[in-house]
Order: structure tokens, then sequence, then C-alpha cells
């Protein structure tokens, strides 16, 4: 199988770094929208910034959650090392201080290790926002160099039978060898950046067939999907859905579905076809109707208690995101309108203006409930998502050149 995008990979890799990708001018769109929106998320964008520039020389690893209001670190960044050097990558963007653009650099750099870590699906979240980005905004040849390795490293992790990549474990792990989970969507343009990069297409090749399994596994006729799949490792034979940070098998776990939404967007984009477009409308559609009034995502859509559960912002950030996304691959108005009242419910209901030791930006995120691991705490992929959310309305072109919002199919 081969998945042939001529002009996806004849696109110029100069380009990227000049800001060279087609998208939607703003000023037409910005003119429909209420001016008190803008204020609110311009307001946001500013707190956002502020506090970071106030937090970042006293950050002394990757930020990977908030215990009493503090960050705690990982040295090797877990699964979330890149989102921290990507906020400050969007907080420079915003505010064109260099000093955020050193910090960017200089945490960045920490993660160099990881480009041959086999261990984890989790390359795109680790070197998309930090190496490609940073390759994006200096043309430094190290940052595209170091991001094509850790494409070499996803790739061995893709099952050819079943036609996916696995989730979690080391190689030679044989327990979760056959595990998937909706998060792998957001993984995959690490791929189809390698792919444009190289001009070899084994990389979006591998990135299109664990989407198509994807597809064809986690949606429900509803929209709705679980966290996890189970395949048979050896034969490849599909086993049935599961979860880990959901409520059941059966329920919807908020973040999950945001994954899904902003992943088969992006995939849409890479390559094109409309099945992906639709699977993101299918679940855009089903996530839209699950919101409660406040716009804030409870931890799972189908947990027993919502709509009057323990919320995840940063689910309501990651949806916001795939959302703005989603709009400009279809047109449809609705979605940009909720994602603008996403963003402009979580500004003013779930940013840590009220406290004076808070060191993250967005409060009221939820890691892990099943597990009583993190609940209601800040969380660094809340603050990426917010601030790039923000940005894609007030500063569409910038985050263009930063993590390409183009459609290459």
């Amino acid at each position: 199988m081969s998945v042939s995008r001529r002009v996806l990979l004849a696109t110029a890799a100069g380009a990227a770094a000049v800001g060279g990708s087609a998208v939607p001018a703003a000023g037409a769109t910005d003119r429909q929208d209420a001016g008190g929106t803008l204020r609110t998320l311009r307001d946001a964008a500013d707190y956002a910034v502020e506090k970071v520039r106030a937090v970042a020389p006293g950050v002394t690893g990757f930020p990977v959650g908030t215990k009493f209001e503090k960050w705690t670190y990982s040295r090797n960044g877990d699964w979330v090392g890149g989102f921290w050097p990507g906020t400050l990558w969007m907080a420079w963007l915003h505010s064109k201080d260099d000093s955020f653009r050193v910090w960017a650099v200089e945490s960045a750099r920490y993660l160099a290790p990881r480009q041959y870590d086999t261990s984890t699906h989790d390359l795109g979240f680790l070197f998309y926002p930090s190496w490609v980005t940073a390759w994006r905004l200096t043309g430094d040849d190290e940052w595209r160099t170091g991001a094509i390795r850790a494409a070499d490293s996803l790739i061995r992790r893709y099952n050819a039978r079943g036609r996916f990549i696995r989730a979690w474990g080391a190689l030679t792990d044989t327990a979760n060898a056959g595990r998937v989970i909706m998060d792998t969507m957001m993984n995959l343009d690490l791929l189809a950046f390698a792919s444009r990069q190289t001009g070899d297409d084994r990389y979006l090749d591998i990135a299109v067939e664990h989407a198509r399994t994807a597809q064809r596994v986690f949606p429900r006729p509803d929209g709705s999907t679980p966290h996890v799949f189970d395949f048979d490792p050896d034969t490849g034979a599909p086993l049935g859905p599961d979860t880990v940070q959901g409520y059941s098998p059966t329920s919807c776990w908020s973040r999950g579905q945001a994954w899904g939404i902003y992943g088969f967007t992006t995939m849409y984009r890479r390559t094109g076809e409309t099945q992906f477009r639709d699977t993101a409308r299918k679940l855009a559609d089903f996530a839209i109707a699950a919101l409660s009034p406040d716009h804030v995502p409870v931890w799972d859509y189908r947990a027993p208690q919502q709509p009057h559960d323990i919320k995840d912002a940063s689910a309501g950030v990651v949806m916001a995101c795939g959302l703005l996304d989603l709009h400009a691959a279809t047109g449809r108005r609705t979605y940009r309108d909720v994602a603008l009242r996403l963003l402009t419910a979580l500004s003013e209901t779930c940013l840590t203006r009220n406290s004076t030791r808070a060191e993250a930006v967005v409060a009221r995120c939820t890691r892990n409930r099943p597990a009583e691991d993190g609940i209601e705490i800040s969380l660094p992929y809340a603050d990426y998502y917010l601030l790039e959310g923000i940005l894609r309305v007030l500063r569409p072109a910038e985050v263009d050149r930063a993590i390409d919002l183009s459609q290459h199919g």
C-alpha cells in the first residue's frame, strides 16, 4: 500500500519556515465576531503570557501538573514534555518578547534523548509543539532532523497485521501490544511532517492506516467514542473497546473525544481524504450536543453524575482548537461559534486569576479521574492549547507559521 500525495510531498521545506501556508484571512471573520469576545480572548492571552513570563525563570524541568497550585516536574518530559516549550513559543508569537524564544529553545533541547525513544506513541506530543515548531520559527535544521528521528522511532510501533500504532509499553512488552487509544490521533501529524520533509511516503502511509483503523473501531453510531480499543497483536483481529481514563468502556471520556476531533481534522488537512473530515464532524457533533450550558466539559460525557460532575477544562481547550480547524475544513460556522464560546467560557471561569500562588494559567483540569490522579488541577497541555486556540482566532497567520494550518491534500 502506498499513499501517493505528490502535492503534499512537493511542499518545499523552506516554505514552512517563512510561513508560506494558505490560511483563511482573519479580517472578515473577526469583524463578524463580537468585540467583547475578542477582548476577552486578548485579555486571557495577555494574562497567560504574563503568568508564563513570571514563572519561566524558576521552571526546573518539564511541568506535568500542579500540586497545591505549584508545578511538579519531570526531568525527561514524560509524555507532556513538548507542551512547555510549545507554550513558550505561543507566548513569543503573542508578545514578540525574545525571552520566550530563548526559554523555548533551552527547554526543547532537554528533549533530545527522546528522539530515540521507541517505548511510547507520544512522540508527536513531545516533538511537534517543541521541535517542529522550533524549526518552523527559526529555520535551524537541528530541530527538523531531530523531529524526523522521532518519527523514525514512532513508526517502529506500527503493527502491520492490525494496521495500528500501539499506544503503551516497550516494544518487547506483550501486555499492551494490542492496545490502541484515541490519543494517538494527535501523534500522527509528526509522521505527516516527516513525509513532507523527506519525500518518503512510508511515514504518512502508516499515519493513514492507523487513522483508518481508528475510524473503523472508535466512533459509535451516535459519534461518541471509548478511550481504548484492543486488538490481538499476533493476528490483528479486533477484540473490543475498553477504557483507562474514561468511566467505562461504554462511556465517553471528554478529552479523548477532543483528541479525536482535532486529530481526524488534521489527518483530513494532510491527506484530503474526506472520510477523516466526516469522522471529525461526527465526533464534534456529539461533543457539542453533550456540552453543559457553562461550556466547560465534564471529565466524561457519560459518567453517572454528568452534567454535574468534575470538570476538565483541558478537554475544552483541545476541543476548541479542533473545532476551529474543522470550521476551516468545512466552512460550517457552527464549529467556529462553539469554539469561541468554549474559549470565552474557559477564559472567564477557568483561569487562575484569583490565586497569587498559582503557577499555571488554566485551572479546573482533570488528569485521570478513575485513578483519582489530578482532580481539577492544572495541566501543561491546557495552558498550551488555550494559547493555541486563542491565537488561532487572534493571530492565525502566526499560528500557521508555528504549526502549519495548511491543507495539503
